[in-house]
């Protein structure tokens, strides 16, 4: 084993590299793909610099692991923070500020509208049919709408 990490060369952690990047095909939910690029940077890195030592290669290959984990923990945490709200799985939330005309007059709260091929559920005060009206948010599968202006 000593023998093996004092020949240590540039091949063996492209190769390290490689096989945790394969490794991370099947599956590894990004884990190893940090650790993976660690391995081929101390590749290059041991490649660059032909006499350094195979401790020094080690606590480079520490190192480099450590940053380019961080690196991808900041990037996420960045694009969490900046993401937009979906609007996937919420078929009514484009109709939101919208004005229809009523399908079915609203009674006692309840009512239709019809929008494109569909007809929608409606709750508002009591209107009669064709009275104009605009969506004002979405409740499940309830359209919340008000009268327009």
């Amino acid at each position: 084993m000593a023998a093996f990490l004092q020949n240590l060369g540039f091949w063996d952690w492209l190769g390290l590299g490689i096989v945790l990047l394969i490794l991370e095909i099947f599956g590894a939910g990004g884990y190893l793909l940090w650790i993976g690029i660690a391995a081929a940077l101390t590749g290059v890195l041991s490649f660059l610099l032909p006499g350094l030592d195979w401790v020094w290669q080690c606590l480079a290959f520490g190192v480099l692991a450590i940053l380019t984990a961080l690196y991808w923990w900041n990037h996420q945490r960045l694009n969490k923070r900046q993401a937009v709200p979906s609007s996937l799985n919420r078929r009514g939330s484009e109709l939101v500020g919208r004005q229809f005309a009523l399908h079915d007059a609203i009674v006692g709260g309840r009512g239709k509208i019809r929008v494109g091929d569909s007809v929608w559920l409606v709750s508002g005060p009591d209107l009669p049919v064709g009275t104009q009206v605009r969506v004002i948010r979405q409740d499940g599968v309830l359209l919340i709408v008000e009268p327009a202006l």
